[in-house]
């Protein structure tokens, strides 16, 4: 750990770990339920479902560089997650009040750019406070904990809006809210080493390494981590508009169970994706990185045929267990990936933010995609389609993207050098 004083960096882990459970609502805001809650109670079609969450998550794609290279500048991070979190459940709590089609756009747009804040922000405080040796094993952490509040807070809709309706959802965010502010704010500032937790050098590194950050070229120069942010954006372009469609196809078999059977697949999904996350802590430094982020892009194109097979509810939830397997992995390995590559140059969340970035623009084309090929060819088409997309992310994958944990191991990495600078020897 990089805090010098054990009780402290103790105190700021159990702190982490409340705030990735109550953040887990939080940092997604409505999420799926937004589809179903436009589908049952306002009666938009797909194609306008799919169009105002594409504006929406287009408009957090301005905001995803720039909070990484916030984060990494910032020594309030703290206060930077807090803001966040106000402006997202806020932005969301409006929803029922405004609920036109402009309104929505931008209520949505608001809370997409504030909640880009906290992935880098939670990965930049667990770098800053247990440094990189154990960075793997806290980031697996970190979305155990995120998959168990997802589940808890998935649990808890499902049952509540079998009884009180879809709107539930909007009061079950704001008590997460309020938990996950005191849980940000009882990480202590003192234990974050700010230099450590932009990834500018490590607790021991000698007076070789760069004591200042690279400039935000290396983002361009790094070729593994522009090869990672495009099979990155393949898996969130297959990814993205699964379980919203899934959730639509529940919704239209049974409008008054729709959101219930919506928390079934979330519930079912985050209690898989916990052992995952967990192996990913254990075992991906030794397993290798590579090899647990080809898994997960494995296992979309096999979600793809299997919803095609049956509309019966609980083969839908049953095969939402595999979003679990593949979530999971990559849940936990983006950001390890990020701080392989990024090793010693100061621009870990910057380069977080810009991979995010094809996250998310993935993930804009995804809902999108999905809405017209069900408008134009059904369901069956639109979940093969997105099956297609992964199965060329994987061959992008395993053909181009090298192992990044040698990179990371210091082996790889020419005395002097830039991590990024070694990524790209790795590459040729």
């Amino acid at each position: 750990m990089s805090s010098s004083n054990p009780d402290q960096a103790r105190r700021a882990g159990c702190a982490l770990d409340a705030a990735n459970f109550f953040l887990a609502d939080v940092r997604d805001g409505l999420g799926p339920y937004l589809a179903v809650y436009l589908l049952t109670e306002q009666h938009w079609d797909e194609a306008r479902i799919g169009l105002v969450m594409s504006i929406a998550t287009i408009a957090g794609i301005l905001a995803q560089t720039p909070a990484g290279a916030l984060i990494d500048a910032t020594r309030a991070k703290r206060l930077v997650m807090v803001i966040a979190a106000v402006m997202v459940t806020l932005a969301s709590l409006s929803l029922p009040i405004f609920p036109a089609f402009l309104t929505v756009a931008l209520s949505q747009g608001i809370a997409q750019a504030a909640a880009v804040i906290f992935p880098p922000a939670i990965a930049a405080v667990s770098l800053g406070i247990f440094g990189p040796a154990a960075f793997t094993r806290r980031i697996g952490r970190n979305e155990t904990f995120n998959h168990a509040g997802n589940a808890v807070a998935a649990g808890l809709a499902g049952l509540s809006a079998y009884w009180f309706g879809p709107t539930v959802v909007f009061y079950l965010l704001g008590a997460m809210a309020i938990a996950s502010l005191l849980s940000i704010l009882a990480i202590p500032e003192r234990a974050i080493d700010h230099d450590l937790a932009r990834g500018l050098h490590d607790a021991d590194a000698d007076d070789s390494r760069p004591d200042r950050p690279s400039g935000f070229a290396v983002l361009l120069t790094c070729r593994p981590l522009l090869v990672f942010a495009i099979c990155v954006l393949l898996f969130h372009l297959s990814n993205a508009a699964m379980l919203p469609l899934v959730g639509q196809k529940l919704a239209l078999q049974d409008k008054n169970m729709g959101t219930s059977l919506m928390s079934a697949c979330i519930v079912a999904a985050q209690l898989v994706m916990v052992p995952f996350a967990m192996l990913v802590g254990a075992r991906a430094d030794r397993w290798g990185h590579k090899r647990f982020f080809l898994a997960a892009l494995l296992i979309l194109p096999l979600r793809g045929v299997l919803y095609t097979l049956s509309d019966n509810p609980f083969w839908l939830v049953g095969v939402q267990l595999l979003d679990g397997v593949g979530a999971g992995i990559f849940g936990a390995i983006f950001p390890v990936i990020v701080a392989d590559l990024m090793r010693d140059t100061g621009r870990f969340n910057v380069a977080q933010g810009a991979v995010i970035t094809a996250q998310s623009i993935g993930a804009a084309l995804s809902t999108t995609l999905a809405g017209l090929v069900v408008v134009g060819a059904g369901y069956g088409a639109a979940f093969l389609t997105l099956g297609v997309v992964a199965a060329i992310g994987a061959v992008v994958c395993f053909v181009v993207l090298p192992e990044t944990r040698q990179i990371a191991d210091g082996g790889a990495r020419p005395k002097g050098k830039t991590a990024a600078t070694a990524s790209a020897i790795a590459a040729e």
